[in-house]
């Protein structure tokens, strides 16, 4: 069976591509399996500090496996709880993972092809493209997507676009806030290229990944207990070894280890 995915590293950049363009790049178990392994295996390799995650072929994802999920319409509540939880993990990695990950969408992202889009830390999209969750258009529930959705936009647009079903173009998708930035598709590996190389040479890892700690942790806390939790990640992180090197390479005017 050919792998759902492919992996290229480059300097301190990891680009996973979802492999399944005569699919669409649809979302199957086998693809959600080789996904988590990929990222548990990058957080074990401190030369990579993002990670870039694309489509094969003319299309970013067109969501999950319909014909996959035909074959769970007669299996047990338990049977589909455990699969939905499979999936659940996968966005999950994505938002907790400890370094930044950059959604490259060059092309379509639909239903949790489109969650996948939303839930990376940044993500850019080729013009033309277009995005939505469709799911109730098929008698389906964007469940597990909206858990991460919901944190980005108002519930104005929220409902908009869950309850409707609808398609959007990249550039209302960018101005809602469910995306970053729309650029050329002639252009979107450049721009991709650049961010990804910003981040891995002007920002410290440790800083990074306290960062994105804090900010799946905080929005869920009310404002004692996040102000509490802030405290503590302040003083922490001021103990932590790029922070002291950050601090002394500043004060000597030179700069910081991790661009070197």
């Amino acid at each position: 069976m050919p792998e759902r995915i492919q992996i290229h590293q480059e300097q301190g950049v990891l680009t996973v591509t979802l492999n399944r363009p005569d699919k669409r790049n649809a979302i199957d178990s086998v693809m959600v399996s080789e996904l988590k392994d990929a990222l548990a295996d990058d957080a074990r390799h401190e030369d990579v500090r993002v990670v870039v995650l694309t489509g094969g072929g003319s299309v970013f994802s067109a969501g999950a496996d319909l014909a996959a999920m035909k074959e769970l319409r007669d299996a047990s509540l338990m049977e589909n709880r455990d699969d939905s939880a499979h999936l659940a993990g996968l966005f999950e990695a994505i938002y907790t993972h400890e370094k930044p990950v950059i959604g490259k969408v060059n092309g379509h992202a639909i239903a949790g092809g489109c969650g996948l889009a939303a839930v990376c830390d940044l993500s850019f999209v080729a013009k033309g493209s277009k995005l939505g969750f469709t799911e109730t258009r098929i008698g389906f529930v964007p469940a597990i997507v909206m858990v991460y959705v919901r944190r980005k936009l108002g519930e104005a647009a929220l409902r908009d676009l869950l309850l409707r079903g609808r398609l959007i173009e990249a550039h209302d998708a960018a101005t809602m806030g469910l995306v970053n930035e729309v650029v050329s598709p002639d252009n979107l590996d450049d721009v991709v290229a650049d961010v990804a190389e910003e981040i891995a040479t002007e920002t410290s890892r440790s800083g990074v990944a306290l960062t994105k700690e804090m900010l799946a942790q905080v929005p869920g806390m009310g404002r004692a207990e996040a102000l509490d939790y802030a405290i503590q990640m302040n003083a922490f992180a001021r103990g932590t070894d790029d922070c002291k090197a950050g601090i002394q390479a500043f004060l000597d005017k030179e700069p910081p280890p991790w661009k070197k």
